[in-house]
């Protein structure tokens, strides 16, 4: 490990993975070993999961990318700079950095379109149910009893 570790890109998921891999690499330690060198340092990283990990395209969960990290031998300041990175892609990706061109619309991603549906979808569903969307004077002028009819 003579050169410096590979800095966490904090682009998108795959990108972040790809560098996951590079890190490994750069350990030169195996599964099991990285295994071992997480539990050694208070983590829980089995080989099995390290190496399904880094086999996906997906993002890991935080507590993995913390366990694997330390586990490839980088110091707790540079590990920070891991998880914030993991932190941006999961919330979004970074900040576009050019300036919007004017008169271009804003369009929303898809993710936060679901977001938007489904927080529409429960209001509509709780003011159903709490009775939102009934006609009172019907219900008034509905005769009802409490009693059950007699047979």
């Amino acid at each position: 490990m003579t050169t410096a570790p590979p800095a966490p890109p904090d682009t998108d998921a795959v990108a972040f993975v790809a560098a996951l891999r590079r890190l490994k690499a750069w350990s030169g330690l195996s599964y099991r070993q990285l295994e071992r060198r997480a539990a050694r340092a208070g983590h829980t990283l089995p080989y099995s999961t390290a190496a399904t990990m880094l086999g996906r395209d997906r993002l890991p969960r935080e507590e993995l990318v913390a366990a694997f990290v330390a586990a490839c031998g980088i110091r707790p300041e540079q590990a920070q700079a891991w998880l914030d990175a993991r932190v941006t892609i999961a919330c979004g990706g970074p900040a576009p950095t050019a300036p919007t061109t004017p008169g271009r619309r804003f369009r929303p991603s898809r993710r936060a379109l679901a977001a938007a549906v489904a927080v529409a979808g429960a209001l509509l569903a709780g003011a159903s149910g709490a009775g939102a969307f009934t006609d009172d004077v019907e219900v008034d002028r509905t005769p009802a009893s409490l009693h059950l009819p007699r047979s």
